[in-house]
C-alpha cells in the first residue's frame, strides 16, 4: 500500500499511532516535500504546530529504519510565491498531485482537502476528529483535586498552585526539574489533543506562544524567542459554582432582570470574575433568555446551549457586528483590555443588548477610570449600571452607576454646576466616587473618606444643598455637604495661613503634590490646601504651561493619580497676594539693583529693568537669561545652582551685572 499524508495528518499525530497498531504496517509512505517546506515554516515562525508536525515525521523515520514501514521523499519545494498562496490552496494542490503520480492513497484529516481529492478522482482516508477514547494526557499527572495550576518549565521543578482562591499556595510537586525534550513531547500531545477534540481549540497561535483551550482546561505554551525557556501553564477551574452560591446574589439577579442591563464585574487577576460571569450566564440561560459570550480565549464552562464567540478576522467589533443579527438578549463579553473592547461593550449595550463585562481592576475607581479614558463619561450610567467588586472568590461590593447636576463633591466654589457621573455603593448609600469634566479632562473623584474631619453643618448654607438632594435622587448627608466653601466667601479660604486650623495629612499630602508637580518645574512649588481635597499650587510663571501640559494632561494625571482637586497659578499672583516681607540678608550691588534672600527664594531687585528679559553676569562671565516680572523682580529658588553661584560669586567680590537683551 503506497500512502501520501498531507500536512494536516502529520500535526494531527495520528498516522504514527495507526503504524503501531498495524493498521499499514509494511506500507510506503510517501512525504511531499511540500509538506516538510510548511512544516519547516510554521516551526520557523515559531508556531507549535509545525514543530508537533516535525517531531511526527521524525517518528516516522524510526519506524522506517526499524523496517516497519518504508518511507519516501517526493516533489519539488515550493516557491516563496507559492507559499504565500498557501492560504488559498497553493501547497495543497501540490501536495494531491504527488498522490496522483504515485496512484497512491491519499490520507488527510482536512475536511475541505478530502473533498477536493475525492473530487479530483483520489482514494481518500479521511481521519474524522476523535470524539471518544481519549486517554489521560502527560500533564495530567501534576493535577490533583485541589490543583487549580500548574506551571512547568524546562530545567525548574515542576510547581502547582494549590487550595482554593481565598487560600491558594505555590507549592513543588516533585522535585525532579522538566527537561525540555519532556515538555516538548507534553505540547506535540496536546495540540494533536486539541485538534482532534471537538471541546478543544487553538485559540492563539503566534511566535513562540500557543494556547490552548482543552475542555475546561487553558494550556499556554511558551518557548524561545518569546520566552527564555520552554515553559507550559495550564489553569483548570476546581469548583463548579452556581450564582446561587454567592453572597449578594438576590441583588445581582434582580438587576439583571430588570431594565438595569448593564454589569461589570471587576477584581483583581485570578480573584473569580470568569466563575461568576459563567455562573451569571447559566442562570440567565435557564431564565429563559437568549445568551452568547464573547471571549478571546473563549474560557468559560458554560451549558450547549450559549454559544461561545471570539474575534472575527482578528476583531471583537466585526464580532459585535454578528451578534447584532443575531440578536441576543445578553451578552457576556470576557475581557474588556484594550480601547476597541470598551467601544464595543458601550455601542452594544446602547443598542439595547444587555451587557455584562469582566474587567481586572484593583477597585472601582480602577474600572471606572479605564472605562471613562475610552467612554464618555457622560453616557457611562447608560452604558453600565451595576459594578461588582470580587476579592477572593467573594463578592464584596456592589455599586449602582448614575447621573446628575450638581457641584462635584470636594471641589471648591469656583466650580460650578455641571454633569457629574455618580458611582455609590448599593447597600449603604455612600457615595463613592464623582467623574465630571474639568478644565477639559475627565477626572475621576474618590469622595469616601472626607467625612472625617468635615466641619459643623451649620457651616453649609441651605439655600445650596436643597437641589442636592432633588438632583441625586438620595439625601445627602450633611458630613458631605459642608466640604465646599460658603458662597458668601469671595476668595478661597486658605486654612493653612490661620494658626492652628493645619490638619492632620495635609504635610503628607503637600510633599506628594510637591513631588509631582516638581517633575515640570526647577523652581520652588507652594502649596495651599484649601481641603482635604482641593489645593492651590503656585510655581514659577514660566514653568506653569508645562506643568497643566497639552489639553491639561499633565495635571489631569496628576489630579487623578493624588485625588486632589489642584489648581496651578504663576508665582506671580501669589507674590501680588502676599504682604511684604522682610528679607532675611539683602545685597546692594549699586545702580539700584539689589538681592534679597530668606528661607526659600533669591530675589533680584532691578526696577529699571521692569519688563525686560536680561542676561545676569558675574564680572565678564554669562551666568543665565531671566526676564524681570512687572514689580521689577526676577526670583530663584534659593536652594537652586544658579542662586547658590550669584552668592558665591558676589561673597567672592565679583560684579554682579544685568545687561537687556
Amino acid at each position: 500500500m503506497i500512502l501520501v499524508p498531507d500536512t494536516s495528518v502529520l500535526i494531527d499525530g495520528r498516522i504514527t499511532s495507526m503504524i503501531k497498531a498495524g493498521e499499514y504496517k509494511g506500507a510506503t509512505i510517501i512525504v511531499p516535500e511540500a509538506v516538510i517546506a510548511e512544516l519547516e515554516a510554521q516551526a520557523n515562525n515559531g508556531r507549535e504546530i509545525g514543530f508537533s508536525g516535525l517531531n511526527e515525521l521524525q517518528q516516522l523515520c524510526k519506524m522506517a529504519e526499524e523496517k516497519t514501514i518504508e518511507l519516501k521523499f517526493s516533489g519539488i519545494r515550493p516557491s516563496l510565491e507559492q507559499v504565500k498562496l498557501a492560504s488559498g490552496g497553493e501547497i495543497d494542490a501540490m501536495i494531491r498531485s504527488i498522490a496522483i503520480e504515485n496512484s497512491a492513497r491519499f490520507i488527510t484529516s482536512d475536511n475541505v482537502q478530502a473533498e477536493v481529492a475525492r473530487a479530483k478522482g483520489l482514494d481518500v482516508i479521511y481521519l474524522k476528529p476523535q470524539i471518544t477514547d481519549f486517554v489521560p494526557l502527560a500533564i495530567d499527572q501534576f493535577f490533583d483535586e485541589h490543583t487549580i495550576a500548574v506551571h512547568l518549565k524546562e530545567r525548574i521543578s515542576p510547581m502547582a498552585k494549590k487550595g482554593s482562591i481565598s487560600d491558594m499556595k505555590l507549592v513543588k510537586i516533585r522535585d525532579a526539574p522538566t527537561s525540555e525534550y519532556e515538555l516538548r513531547m507534553m505540547a506535540q500531545e496536546i495540540l494533536e489533543r486539541a485538534k482532534r477534540d471537538p471541546d478543544g481549540f487553538i485559540e492563539v497561535e503566534k511566535r513562540g506562544i500557543t494556547v490552548v483551550q482543552i475542555g475546561s482546561m487553558r494550556i499556554a505554551i511558551a518557548r524561545r524567542p518569546f520566552s527564555d525557556g520552554m515553559e507550559i501553564t495550564a489553569v483548570r477551574p476546581i469548583v463548579d459554582v452556581t450564582l446561587k452560591d454567592y453572597t449578594k446574589s438576590d441583588i445581582i439577579t434582580k438587576r439583571i432582570t430588570s431594565d438595569k442591563r448593564g454589569m461589570l464585574i471587576i477584581g483583581a487577576p485570578g480573584g473569580g470574575k470568569t466563575t461568576l460571569a459563567q455562573s451569571l450566564a447559566t442562570f440567565l440561560s435557564e431564565s429563559g433568555y437568549v445568551v452568547k459570550t464573547m471571549e478571546s480565549p473563549r474560557e468559560l464552562q458554560v451549558p450547549d446551549q450559549i454559544t461561545q464567540y471570539t474575534m472575527l478576522d482578528g476583531s471583537m467589533a466585526n464580532t459585535a457586528d454578528v451578534l447584532l443579527l443575531v440578536r441576543p438578549d445578553f451578552v457576556i463579553f470576557d475581557e474588556l483590555r484594550k480601547a476597541e473592547d470598551f467601544s464595543v461593550f458601550a455601542d452594544m449595550r446602547l443598542a439595547g443588548l444587555g451587557m455584562v463585562g469582566v474587567i481586572h481592576a484593583n477597585g472601582v475607581q480602577d474600572a471606572v477610570q479605564r472605562f471613562s479614558d475610552r467612554v464618555d463619561f457622560s453616557v457611562l450610567s447608560q452604558v453600565v449600571n451595576t459594578i461588582i467588586f470580587l476579592k477572593q472568590g467573594v463578592i464584596t461590593k456592589v455599586y449602582d452607576v448614575g447621573f446628575t447636576i450638581k457641584v462635584p463633591e470636594g471641589m471648591g466654589a469656583e466650580v460650578h454646576l455641571r454633569p457629574v457621573t455618580t458611582v455609590t455603593d448599593h447597600e449603604t448609600g455612600e457615595l463613592v466616587l464623582d467623574i465630571f469634566r474639568y478644565d477639559g479632562q475627565t477626572i475621576v473623584m474618590p469622595v469616601m473618606g472626607i467625612t472625617a474631619t468635615a466641619p459643623a453643618p451649620a457651616a453649609v448654607p441651605q439655600a445650596r444643598s436643597s437641589p442636592q438632594v432633588q438632583n441625586v435622587g438620595q439625601p445627602v448627608t450633611a458630613a458631605r455637604e459642608p466640604m465646599r466653601a460658603p458662597a458668601a466667601s469671595p476668595e478661597p479660604v486658605c486654612f493653612k495661613e490661620k494658626e492652628g486650623n493645619e490638619r492632620p495629612g495635609w504635610k503628607l499630602t503637600e510633599k506628594e503634590i510637591q513631588r509631582e508637580i516638581g517633575r515640570y518645574t526647577e523652581g520652588f512649588v507652594d502649596v495651599q490646601m484649601l481641603s482635604d481635597t482641593k489645593a492651590v499650587v503656585y510655581i514659577d510663571d514660566k514653568d506653569v504651561p508645562a506643568a497643566i501640559g497639552k489639553g491639561g494632561k499633565n495635571i489631569s494625571a496628576i489630579v487623578n493619580k493624588l485625588g486632589i482637586g489642584i489648581d496651578i497659578k504663576p508665582r506671580s499672583e501669589f507674590d501680588r497676594q502676599q504682604p511684604p516681607q522682610k528679607a532675611d540678608e539683602e545685597y546692594n550691588l549699586g545702580g539700584g539693583i539689589k538681592i534679597l534672600t530668606d528661607k526659600k527664594q533669591l530675589t533680584i531687585v532691578a526696577p529699571g529693568e521692569t519688563g525686560r528679559i536680561v542676561d545676569v553676569f558675574a564680572g565678564k562671565e554669562y551666568l543665565f537669561t531671566a526676564t524681570v516680572n512687572e514689580t521689577g523682580e526676577i526670583h530663584l529658588a534659593k536652594n537652586s545652582s544658579i542662586a547658590q553661584e550669584m552668592i558665591k560669586r558676589y561673597t567672592n567680590n565679583e560684579v554682579i551685572k544685568l545687561r537687556p537683551v
